[in-house]
C-alpha cells in the first residue's frame, strides 16, 4: 500500500488534533484496523467508512464533476 491525498489528509488531522488511531477509532465509530487500512493508502475500503473518519475533522468525500472528455 501507499500513501495518496487521503491517507495523508487523515493521518495530518488526527495528528492536528492530538488524537491517536484508538482515539480516532473510538470517535469516528470505525474500527482500528479500517483507520489504520485508511492510513496505508489501502485501495479499497468502504466510502461510507470513510466519510465516517472525515466528518470528525468537518470534511467529505464525494463524487466531482467532470465535463465530458476529462477522462
Amino acid at each position: 500500500m501507499s500513501e495518496t491525498k487521503l491517507s495523508k489528509f487523515v493521518k495530518e488531522q488526527r495528528k492536528i488534533y492530538h488524537l491517536t488511531q484508538v482515539d480516532l477509532s473510538e470517535k469516528s465509530g470505525v474500527g482500528l484496523r479500517f483507520v489504520r487500512d485508511l492510513e496505508q493508502g489501502k485501495p479499497t475500503i468502504r466510502m461510507d467508512k470513510v466519510n465516517q473518519v472525515l466528518n470528525m475533522f468537518g470534511a467529505e468525500l464525494g463524487p466531482i464533476k467532470m465535463e465530458r472528455g476529462e477522462l
